[in-house]
C-alpha cells in the first residue's frame, strides 16, 4: 500500500447470502493483499430485495439492486461497493466507475431439478422457474411444451420453492450455486448454445465513486484482464441495443489469448422469434465488438423485435 491508501474501507452489500458472499470474498482478498487494512461491511436491503411478488422487468429493473449502495457511496458511509455484473444496469450513474472485475466465474445457466436430470428429459407441461425474460425466450424457443412461470427471492428462496414441489425444474446462474456450496444441486450445465448467458453473468464488479484515484490503485491487483474485456464486450452490446429486463437479450463474450469471441442474441419473450449474431475482435477492441454484434443484430431482425417490445411497453 502506498501512504496515500486509506487504512481502512467500507464495502456496501445487499444482505442476501450471495451478496454477502460477494462481499467476503472481496474483503479477503483485499486484506491479504494490504495486511493490516481495516475492510468492513455496511449490509444494505435494497429495493429489488424487498419487492418479491413481481418479475424484475414489471418494477424496474435491476438498478433496484444496486441503487441504495450506490447512495451510501455518495453519502460517504462505504467506500466501495460489490456487484454481480449482471445486476449492474448497462449506463451507470454520472460520477460512479465500475473500478475491478475479479475472475469470473462459471457464466452459464444451470438446470436444477429434483426429478428430471437435464431439460431435455422434462415432458408435456414440466413446470419451470425462471425469473429472466433471457432465459424464458430461449426455453420456450427449443421447449415450446414446457410450462415457464416466474421465480424470484434469493438462491435459497428459489431452491426452498422448488423442493417445496412448486416447480419440476428451475434456472438458476452457476456462478451462484457454486459459490454457495450447491454444486451438488446442478443436474445439467447449459451450455452457451442451449442457453447464452446474460451480460456479465458469473463477474463480480468494485463500484466506486469516480475521482476515487487512491481505490482505483488499491483495487488494480483485483482486476482481471481477461474477464473485464469479456464483460466490457458483453455490456457494449446489451448498452447499443438498451438492454433491461425488459428485454430478452444475451451477451457471452469467451477470451482466447487476447482474442474475444463474442455471441448475442435477442427474441421476443415468447421464443417465436430470435434474432443471433456473432464475431471476433482483440481484447484491446472489445468495446468495439460489442457495438459491432449489436449492429448485426440490428441488421439481422432485431430492430424490429425492440420496436415491438417498445410499443408493449407503453400499452
Amino acid at each position: 500500500m502506498t501512504a496515500a491508501a486509506p487504512a481502512r474501507l467500507v464495502i456496501a452489500t445487499r444482505e442476501s447470502p450471495l451478496a454477502l458472499w460477494q462481499a467476503h470474498h472481496v474483503r479477503d482478498r483485499l486484506q491479504a493483499l494490504y495486511p493490516g487494512l481495516v475492510v468492513e461491511l455496511l449490509g444494505m436491503t435494497t429495493q429489488g430485495d424487498r419487492i418479491l411478488d413481481r418479475t424484475l422487468n414489471k418494477i424496474g429493473g435491476k438498478g433496484l439492486f444496486v441503487k441504495e449502495l450506490e447512495t451510501a457511496l455518495e453519502e460517504g458511509r462505504a467506500d466501495l461497493a460489490v456487484h454481480s455484473m449482471k445486476d449492474v444496469p448497462m449506463v451507470l450513474p454520472e460520477g460512479f466507475d465500475i473500478a475491478a472485475i475479479t475472475t469470473r466465474e462459471d457464466p452459464f445457466d444451470a438446470f436444477v431439478s429434483n426429478k428430471y436430470s437435464c431439460l431435455a428429459d422434462l415432458p408435456d407441461g414440466a413446470v419451470v422457474g425462471t425469473s429472466s425474460l433471457r432465459r424464458e425466450s430461449q426455453l420456450r424457443a427449443r421447449f415450446p411444451h414446457l410450462v415457464i412461470k416466474p421465480l424470484r427471492g434469493n438462491l435459497g428462496t428459489r431452491l426452498g420453492k422448488l423442493d417445496a414441489g412448486e416447480y419440476d425444474a428451475i434456472i438458476l446462474a452457476a456462478a451462484g450455486l457454486k459459490r454457495l456450496g450447491f454444486n451438488q444441486r446442478i443436474r445439467e450445465t447449459l451450455s452457451a448454445e442451449d442457453s447464452l448467458p446474460a451480460p456479465g453473468q458469473g463477474a463480480l464488479g468494485i463500484e466506486i465513486l469516480a475521482g476515487r484515484d487512491d481505490l482505483k490503485a488499491l483495487l488494480a491487483p483485483l482486476n482481471d484482464a481477461a474477464s473485464a474485456a469479456c464483460v466490457k464486450a458483453e455490456r457494449s452490446l446489451s448498452r447499443r441495443l438498451g438492454g433491461s429486463c425488459q428485454v430478452p437479450l444475451g451477451a457471452f463474450a469467451e477470451d482466447d489469448d487476447g482474442f474475444l469471441r463474442l455471441r448475442g442474441f435477442v427474441a421476443n419473450p415468447d421464443g417465436s422469434d430470435i434474432v443471433y449474431a456473432e464475431s471476433n475482435g482483440s481484447r484491446a477492441a472489445a468495446d468495439g465488438l460489442g457495438l459491432q454484434v449489436a449492429d448485426l443484430l440490428l441488421t439481422e431482425g432485431a430492430a424490429e423485435i425492440l420496436t415491438a417490445l417498445a410499443a408493449a411497453a407503453q400499452d
